[in-house]
């Protein structure tokens, strides 16, 4: 049981630490640096690199989150119930929710503004409604990405103080 409990803290950490890094660290770092070689491009390149590597993380996001479950499904079924067993799973079923709708929904329709727009969105003029679009979805996908983590951040705090 112990290392079903292990095992579950440790694809929660590397699911939440991975959110953490790339929205506080590597975003941040990507799109301050590409904008400072490149005032004119720099922002619009940055979206797309931090992009590409936001699609493959949410890759392995979604397995993670598929073997939390399992995990969770584990300790219930082979030893004492984990403590609010049911919010768990909810709250990783909400979570891995939100990242599949902003990855299909949300991130397509993001980049079909910026494909039918000639030059870089943030360059159109702030009353263009294609720039107001780009600027809800990307700050919905944004509040998506932080839900996603303070759940994960709760769950951690679950996962430490159970003492199943």
């Amino acid at each position: 049981m112990v290392v079903l409990r292990v095992a579950s803290l440790l694809v929660l950490s590397i699911w939440v630490g991975g959110l953490a890094v790339l929205g506080f660290v590597v975003a941040p770092l990507v799109f301050s640096t590409l904008e400072a070689q490149d005032p004119a491009g720099g922002r619009a390149l940055a979206g797309l690199v931090f992009g590409a590597v936001f699609a493959r993380f949410q890759d392995y996001a979604w397995g993670l989150g598929g073997l939390l479950i399992l995990l969770l499904g584990a300790r219930a079924l082979l030893g004492p119930r984990p403590r609010r067993l049911g919010w768990r799973l909810w709250t990783i079923v909400g979570m891995l929710a939100l990242s599949l709708y902003a990855a299909f929904v949300l991130t397509p329709r993001i980049d079909r503004i910026r494909r039918d727009t000639a030059g870089s969105v943030s360059a159109l003029p702030d009353t263009d409604p294609r720039k107001q679009e780009f600027g809800r979805l990307h700050g919905l996908s944004n509040v998506f990405m932080l839900v996603t983590l303070v759940g994960g951040v709760g769950l951690l705090w679950i996962e430490t103080t159970d003492t199943h």
